[in-house]
């Protein structure tokens, strides 16, 4: 079969295909889908399809099997779905946890840098210079007025005695120094 002979034949057999896939699949797109892509392998083999009696046919059945194919997958797929229980839910921040983030976003952006680094990341005051650009010691007094910015935000309460309650328990004011 020649190109031209084949346009031709996709030209009168495609709309017929569509329609009899369509019947067996009740998807219209889906039986467009598997048609073209019968189609597509004919254009491969077309060179054989001169001796075949029947190219519709063929094409027809590859259409056909290629339908129940994905119908298969789907199903998998929609048992493997039905199968696998739903993942736990995460739960939100806590109240502790949202209330360092707000502090934290009042800082000033080098200072909640600092911070962030050094005891989010775990990094040293080396490492955060490094990774900063700043001096180790602008990276130490950073580190000592937001640590002191934040506790302020923290506050819960009883600050007589000289001692401040954090989200992490009580501290004592002289213990917050950089090392």
């Amino acid at each position: 079969m020649t190109e031209d002979e084949f346009d031709a034949f996709y030209a009168a057999a495609f709309p017929r295909l569509t329609g009899q896939l369509y019947a067996f699949t009740g998807d219209h797109g889906e039986a467009q889908d598997v048609v073209q892509e019968a189609f597509v392998r004919a254009w491969d083999r077309r060179q054989h399809f001169l001796s075949q009696s029947a190219p519709e046919a063929w094409i027809r059945t590859v259409a056909m099997r290629l339908a129940v194919s994905r119908w298969r997958r789907a199903r998998r797929w929609l048992e493997l779905v039905r199968r696998t229980p739903p993942p736990d839910s995460t739960p939100g921040p806590g109240p502790e946890h949202t209330a360092l983030v707000a502090a934290l976003r009042e800082l000033p952006p080098a200072q909640r840098m600092a911070i962030v680094l050094h005891h989010l990341c775990d990094l040293t005051v080396e490492q955060v210079a490094s990774e900063t650009g700043a001096p180790v010691g602008t990276v130490k007094a950073r580190l000592y007025r937001g640590r002191a910015e934040l506790a302020k935000r923290l506050a819960v309460g009883d600050e007589d005695d000289g001692r401040v309650e954090e989200a992490g328990g009580p501290v004592r004011k002289e213990s917050r120094r950089v090392r």
